[in-house]
């Protein structure tokens, strides 16, 4: 009998499921998009938890990606990396993904892409996005918007750089100490490494917490260990954790209570570290510097300032403490594991490119002008570090953290231009700008899917003395934005350059990395394509990272 009505449900289900994906589809093409479907919606919990057992399995097939049907493509979380420009390419600039809940509108269309960004009152982000600790800049809506964007503008700007490029300088360098002890093994974990790195950039630069580069294999002895495993382990079940409350979690032995516990204990660490913060400031010491000053001002001015009228315009002021605990956590998301994550594959690429690293050393050598790096200026040197910067950008082309920008039409349908036709787009449909689509595709870029860093230099040398002639690449707009675009740009877009800049200066000042072989007999062909695999191996939790980085061994030593 039970069977019978599991199998009456599932019948029932599947039925309900077909009818509203076929009304979602005619709606769709309606609107003169051609369409996609997919049987199960993206946000499907039950999907969520199966789907990377199930596209494990098609990963161990000698099937090619692009001969699966559409359904199957686009069903997997973070295909956009997969596609790269394809969908784009077969289906138009513009078009739907539907499923028996959602129409999402994806575009591709630099023009379009442009408007959508600028007009922010008719698209607006998602605000179930990163709610994890509570609202934050990345989900608010935009009458919201400038009260989370105030106290996090102030210290990501030009004065603070200088403390970035001398903190990453420093930290490089203990990354380098900790990756020379290992020239016959190889490095431990470079993904890791880099992690930390960033990681330690942003507690002494964001929250004045300075700190030692440990190795991943070295032992954690302070605060930082509790602090950047509760972290990591936060990001690394991000979307377990936003589907299932802590105290939940917390309850399940084994591995679940482990993550709940470091959910509880990441928000812990926020609130000692606004406590220590506000206690410093009212007894007229300096604290720490770095943003949880204006943190601080926040919550005050919106116990003192904000109305109980939610109507009444500018109702609420400064920021509450689950909206400081939001951005935090976004800050160390965003500040953190998108520039680790970009060093990583970074890295990696680099000890591909033999070639690449010289002609990084050459421009390093000619613009340090022989200065030991402890006397490296940053107002000198980061402009003029052209190469290093293209290192970093052709990176985050081809590897963007963030691979799709979402938004939702709001207040009443809107009107979006794409070539020489004009879409009406109902209230409440998902509209998506395709930013892995924009910088890949071959109509913007040419070899649009190698990694060429000298693409991004203008007037390029012919000897190491004429570097100085060399400008960097402008692109046109909206065919790279991996900091986003329009007004909602992420404000750590300089923070990101100068720590990345100042990170590859001084790996490629005096040292190279290689990839170890496995083997002493192993050949450079076979070499490469272990490094092509893991290089394309990556996932998406809620960036884009190297799904198994430790696949491949790097070698650091002396040039």
């Amino acid at each position: 009998m039970l069977g019978l009505i599991l199998a009456g449900l599932a019948s029932a289900y599947s039925i309900w499921s077909f009818v509203c994906l076929e009304a979602n589809v005619r709606k769709a093409r309606a609107l003169g998009l051609p369409v996609a479907r997919l049987p199960v919606d993206a946000n499907n919990v039950f999907w969520i938890l199966l789907q990377p057992h199930f596209y494990s399995l098609l990963d161990r097939l000698p099937i090619r990606w692009l001969s699966y049907p559409s359904f199957v493509r686009f069903s997997r979380r973070g295909w956009y990396f997969a596609e790269r420009a394809n969908a784009h390419l077969e289906l138009g600039p513009i078009w739907a993904l539907v499923s028996p809940v959602s129409i999402n509108i994806h575009v591709a269309d630099p023009d379009a892409i442009q408007d959508i960004v600028t007009r922010r009152g008719d698209f607006q982000r998602p605000t179930a996005e990163l709610k994890l600790y509570g609202p934050c800049i990345s989900t608010a809506k935009w009458p919201d918007w400038p009260r989370h964007r105030k106290p996090m503008a102030t210290p990501f700007n030009e004065t603070i750089m200088a403390s970035v490029w001398t903190e990453s300088r420093r930290q490089t360098l203990g990354m380098l100490a900790s990756w020379t002890k290992f020239a016959g093994a190889g490095i431990p974990s470079y993904q890791r490494d880099t992690r930390t790195l960033s990681l330690n950039v942003l507690a002494a630069v964001g929250f004045g917490k300075p700190y030692d580069f440990r190795g991943s294999t070295e032992p954690s002895v302070d605060e930082i260990g509790e602090y950047r495993d509760s972290l990591q382990t936060v990001l690394d079940n991000i979307i377990l954790l936003l589907i299932v409350p802590f105290r939940v979690l917390q309850m399940v032995p084994g591995n679940w209570a482990r993550i709940g516990n470091a959910g509880v204990s990441f928000r812990n660490h926020m609130v000692k570290m606004l406590e220590s913060e506000t206690e410093a400031l009212q007894q007229g010491r300096k604290g720490s510097g770095g943003i949880m000053p204006g943190f601080v001002r926040a919550v005050d001015q919106y116990h003192r300032e904000s109305t109980a009228d939610p109507d009444a315009k500018g109702a609420k002021k400064g920021l509450s403490v689950d909206e400081i605990f939001g951005n935090l956590f976004v800050i160390n998301f965003a500040g953190h594991d998108t520039t680790a994550n970009t060093l990583a594959f970074a890295t990696l690429l680099l000890a591909a490119h033999p070639d690449v690293q010289a002609w990084l050393a050459a421009e390093i050598e000619a613009v340090a002008e022989g200065k030991p790096m402890e006397e490296w200026d940053y107002k000198q040197m980061f402009p003029k570090l052209n190469r290093c910067r293209a290192v970093f950008y052709e990176t985050l082309r081809l590897f963007p953290p963030v691979p799709a920008l979402p938004s939702i039409t709001s207040d009443h349908p809107q009107q979006v231009t794409v070539g020489d036709r004009t879409y009406t787009v109902p209230v409440g449909v998902n509209f998506t700008a395709n930013l892995r689509a924009m910088q890949t595709h071959p109509v913007y870029w040419s070899n649009a899917d190698q990694w060429e860093p000298s693409r991004w230099i203008v007037n390029p040398a012919p000897t190491p003395e004429q570097v100085a002639q060399e400008t960097f690449f402008v692109p046109g707009k909206n065919i790279f934005f991996p900091w986003g675009e329009g007004p909602q740009i992420c404000p750590g877009r300089r923070l990101s350059e100068v720590e990345a800049v100042a990170v590859l200066a001084c790996l490629f000042r005096a040292h190279r990395l290689r990839i170890k072989k496995d083997s002493d007999g192993e050949s450079d062909e076979a070499t490469y394509e272990r490094f092509d695999k893991c290089v394309n191996d990556v996932d998406l939790v809620m960036l884009v990272r190297l799904k198994n980085a430790d696949q491949v061994t790097l070698i650091c030593e002396e040039a």
